[in-house]
Parts: structure tokens; C-alpha cells; sequence
């Protein structure tokens, strides 16, 4: 585990020179820079914005600017943002409490009731329960996550029972600490139905199969012939056998932080990563883009990575030397 451990630790800093280097290239292919608009603007001399351009680095040639804000990234400084002139660090973190806590509690909505429902329908394979639980699994599969935020929108519009978009009320430095976590709670509800329920259809589809596959194997059948309750089987033998695709999962959920909950960030007005990076491409602000692409990338790792170990956990078929090879 020592060295399977090193060897993806010393991986990581390599892949992430990779994706910051292609991520750098790629952002010069968009025509013009942050400054560009500015020099629209008849207030604004040229000299200002030499001036500016110089400050940040704009005016030397492109390896130049990469290996200062790499430089930059070694001493863990990522920059500071050209929209809003403050650190990108600073600016960052306020955004990604946010865009976490909305991530976390989609994701755990979303397992809590894929998973059971996965291995129900799978064991009623073919009944009416099965059928009308995977229609409705196809339809949060096909739905456009926008065009339900929408659908939500509307009926919380007509009932008033939620919030309609913001991550909390006007009021909400003067509630009390309980009044601050229910009314967060209250503006969650949306947005977590919407990405809950657009993932749980697939991660339903998922289990069922791989229940299927595993129900009746030889070895399950010799759990039985032992004579354990059919529900210790199933929970001790097929469920844990089962579970490998949701653990590999897991580190891909972490990548998805920022790129899952951006769409609907967006549509609800949430003041998360999603809307940050929006604002940061329509500006051009490089260095915010470039912050959040690093980030990005090194929660994938360190997701894959922490998949990687539970999955020799939950499964001693799988070692690490196979996750080497």
C-alpha cells in the first residue's frame, strides 16, 4: 500500500503541470484578453492599460506568463482576479463552501435512495414496481437538469412553499444561528432536487444490473444452501459484491464538485463556483479560470484516488497491485 500510495502521489503533481499547461494553451485560443473591452472604453488612456497589462504580466510572451503563475502556484499564490481585485485564493474559497455543501447533500440525497431502490427493483425484476421505478428512472435520466430547475421554479412560484433561487433570504445575517441553517435548508431544496434526482436514475440503472448479475451466481446460491435468511444474502453477499461501481464512483464525484452543480448554480442565481466561472469566461479573468480548472483537476485525483483504496476494502478480490497494473 507504501508504494502504491507513493507512486500515485508522486503522479499527481506531473497530471496537474499537464491539465494547468493545456487548460493555459487553451484560454489563449479565445480572441482578445480581459483588457480588450477596456480599450472600447474612451475613458480609460492606453497608458492605463499598458500600465495595467504590465502589472499582471500580459505584455510578455506566453511561456513567460505560464511559468510566473506557476511560480505563483508553488508559492500558493494563484493570482488575483482581474473583475474583482481581490486574491483568487480569497475569491475561491468564498464561493466553494458553497458549491460543496450543495455538491454533498445532492450526492447524499442522491445514494440514499438510489441505492435501496436499485437492489428493490432489481429483486422485483419485471413486476410492476420495477417497471414504474425505471420509467421514472429514464425520465430523470433524459430531463434536461435546466429545464427542471424550471419546472421547480414555476411550482415553487405558484405554492410558495420554497425559495425561488439565492442562497439565502435578504435577511439572513440577523436570524439566529438555527434560523441561518433552516433557511439555508429552505433555498437547498430546489437545486438538490434537481441534481439528485437527474443522478439517481442512472445510479439506479447501474445497481439493478449488477444485482442482477450477481443474485443468482454459484456462490450466492451457496450462501443459501447454508441456510442464511434470504435478506442476510442478499445485504452480506450480493449488495457488498454489487457496490464496486458506486465505489469507483466516488472519485469522480469529487471532480464534479464544480462541474455538476454549475448549470444549475446558473439557473438558480447561486453564488457557488458555477456562477463564478461564468462570469470569470465572460471577462476573461484568466487567472480565476485558471484557479478553478487546478482545483478542479486535483479533486478528480484525489478523488480516484481515495476510490481507488475503498475499493480494496470493500472488495479483497482487488489489491493493489492490480490497481498498479
Amino acid at each position: 500500500m507504501k508504494s502504491f500510495l507513493l507512486k500515485r502521489l508522486i503522479q499527481i503533481p506531473f497530471i496537474l503541470l499537464l491539465i494547468s499547461f493545456m487548460s493555459f494553451m487553451v484560454l489563449q485560443l479565445a480572441p482578445g484578453d480581459f483588457f480588450t473591452a477596456m480599450q472600447m472604453n474612451p475613458q480609460i488612456s492606453a497608458e492605463t492599460i499598458a500600465e495595467m497589462s504590465a502589472k499582471y504580466g500580459f505584455d510578455k510572451p506566453l511561456m513567460v506568463q505560464y511559468i510566473l503563475w506557476l511560480k505563483g502556484i508553488v508559492c500558493g499564490d494563484f493570482g488575483q482576479s482581474l473583475s474583482y481585485h481581490v486574491s483568487v485564493v480569497q475569491l475561491i474559497g468564498s464561493r466553494l463552501v458553497s458549491t460543496v455543501i450543495l455538491s454533498f447533500c445532492s450526492i447524499l440525497f442522491t445514494w440514499v435512495l438510489a441505492f435501496p431502490l436499485g437492489v428493490i427493483i432489481a429483486l422485483k425484476a419485471n413486476t410492476i414496481l420495477d417497471r414504474g421505478l425505471s420509467f421514472f428512472a429514464f425520465l430523470g435520466m433524459s430531463m434536461p437538469s435546466f429545464f427542471f430547475a424550471f419546472l421547480l421554479l414555476l411550482l415553487a412560484l405558484h405554492t410558495g412553499w420554497f425559495p425561488i433561487g439565492g442562497t439565502f433570504s435578504s435577511d439572513y445575517f440577523d436570524l439566529s444561528l438555527w434560523g441561518k441553517i433552516i433557511d439555508r435548508g429552505r433555498h437547498l431544496v430546489i437545486p438538490v432536487l434537481v441534481l439528485g434526482l437527474g443522478g439517481m436514475g442512472s445510479l439506479m440503472r447501474v445497481m439493478r444490473t449488477q444485482v442482477l448479475e450477481i443474485v443468482n451466481a454459484d456462490f450466492v446460491n451457496a450462501a443459501r444452501a447454508r441456510g442464511l435468511s434470504e435478506w442476510r444474502v442478499i445485504l452480506k453477499h450480493v449488495v457488498r459484491n454489487a457496490i464496486n461501481p458506486f465505489v469507483t464512483g466516488i472519485g469522480y464525484l469529487f471532480g464534479a464538485l464544480v462541474s455538476g452543480a454549475a448549470l444549475v448554480e446558473i439557473v438558480l442565481n447561486l453564488q457557488g463556483l458555477g456562477t463564478l466561472v461564468l462570469t470569470a469566461v465572460q471577462s476573461q479573468d484568466q487567472f480565476v479560470i485558471m484557479g478553478v480548472l487546478l482545483i478542479s483537476g486535483c479533486l478528480l485525483l484525489v478523488g480516484v484516488l481515495i476510490a481507488d483504496i475503498l475499493l480494496t476494502l470493500v472488495d479483497p478480490r482487488i489489491t493493489f497491485k492490480k490497481l498498479e497494473g
